[in-house]
């Protein structure tokens, strides 16, 4: 089950390997449906990747930090770093052929 992030913890719970983190809302349509997509991926990688959730109400200085203007937005950390980010709903396929390109580089 992805890890809910805070201000609190974000630093360490991104700071090693590599973690998806979901910027996402209670009231967005969008985001729920996105949900069981992150959980099948969280099944497919959860050996290599860390899926962790951000709630962009409670947190909205953090979502401004890494420039999130909208939900659901995935932000793609490695080792602490912040490297890209996509915004919007996917199909399970696309995301983890991005996944899988992410984990080569």
């Amino acid at each position: 089950m992805a890890v809910e992030l805070t201000k609190d913890n974000f630093i360490e719970q991104t700071a090693d390997g590599v973690t998806v983190v979901d910027f996402w809302a209670d009231w967005c349509g969008p985001c729920k449906i996105m949900d069981p997509v992150l959980d099948q991926l969280e099944s497919q990688f959860g050996q290599k990747i860390k899926f962790a959730k951000l709630d962009v109400d409670g947190n909205q200085d953090l979502a401004m930090s890494y420039k999130v203007m909208s939900v659901p937005s995935l932000v793609f950390f490695r080792d602490g770093k912040a490297l890209e980010k996509v915004s919007g709903v996917y199909p399970k396929e696309k995301l983890a052929a991005y996944l899988e390109r992410k984990l080569a580089e």
